[in-house]
C-alpha cells in the first residue's frame, strides 16, 4: 500500500485544524476587532475552521461566587464554555485597559474556568494553543497588557505561543475597509494566522504517528 503524500496529508490535517478567534473588545468598532479579522484570514488561508466570536453575544455578569452557588453559571458562560471544547487553538486580540487585561476578557475567563456537570473548570483551556495580537493608541500597542494575558493563559493550561504583535498608535494605523496601512505590518499579522495552524498540524501528526505505533 503505497504512503500518503505529506502534503495532502498536511492538507488534510489543516482541514481539520478548528481555532476559535476573538477581540477581548466590546466596542463594535474596536481596533482589536479589525486586527483580529487580519488574523482569521492568515489561518482561513492556510487551511482551517475559523469562528470569530463576538464578546457582545456572550455578556456575562461580572464574577460572583454568590450568584454561582445561588443560580449557577450564566448560560452565556455554559455556552460558550461547551463551544471552546470543540476548538484546538485560539487567536486572541486583547485590548489594553490601564495597562492590563480588559474586564470583558477577564470575566470571560473567569467564568469559563469555572466547573459544572461535573467537567473540571479549566477542561476548556487544558491543551488549546493561543495566539496574542493588540492595537492600542498608545505607543506600545497594548504590549503590557499582553503580558497579563499570557500570564493567565499559561496558568490555566493554554500553551501560548511566542509570536505576537502588538499595534502602536491604532487610530492611524487601519484603513476604512479595517486592513492595516501598513501592507508588511498586514501581513505579519496575517501570518499570526498562518503561524497557528503550522504549530497545530505539527501536534496533530505528532499524535497521529504516537497512535499508529501503539
Amino acid at each position: 500500500m503505497q504512503n500518503e503524500n505529506p502534503k495532502n496529508m498536511s492538507k488534510n490535517i489543516s482541514e481539520n485544524i478548528k481555532i476559535l478567534a476573538l477581540a477581548g473588545s466590546l466596542r463594535s468598532d474596536s481596533y482589536n476587532k479589525k486586527l483580529i479579522k487580519i488574523a482569521v484570514k492568515g489561518a482561513e488561508a492556510a487551511g482551517a475552521q475559523v469562528s470569530l466570536i463576538d464578546l457582545r453575544d456572550f455578556a456575562m455578569p461580572i464574577y460572583d461566587g454568590d450568584l454561582e452557588d445561588q443560580e449557577g453559571l450564566p448560560a452565556s458562560a455554559i455556552a460558550l464554555k461547551k463551544l471552546m471544547m470543540a476548538y484546538q487553538g485560539l487567536l486572541i486580540a486583547s485590548p489594553e485597559y490601564n495597562s492590563s487585561i480588559s474586564g470583558a476578557l477577564k470575566n470571560m475567563i473567569d467564568w469559563i474556568s469555572r466547573p459544572m456537570d461535573g467537567q473540571e473548570g479549566l477542561e476548556p483551556f487544558e491543551n488549546k494553543v493561543a495566539t496574542l495580537m493588540s492595537a492600542s493608541t498608545g505607543g506600545l500597542g497594548g504590549l503590557r497588557g499582553l503580558v497579563h494575558v499570557r500570564s493567565i493563559l499559561g496558568n490555566i493550561g493554554v500553551t501560548v505561543l511566542p509570536d505576537q504583535i502588538a499595534i502602536p498608535k491604532a487610530h492611524d494605523a487601519f484603513s476604512h475597509e479595517g486592513t492595516l496601512i501598513n501592507v508588511k505590518l498586514h501581513a505579519k499579522v496575517e501570518n499570526l494566522g498562518v503561524g497557528l495552524v503550522r504549530f497545530l498540524v505539527i501536534l496533530a501528526k505528532g499524535r497521529a504517528a504516537s497512535e499508529n505505533l501503539s
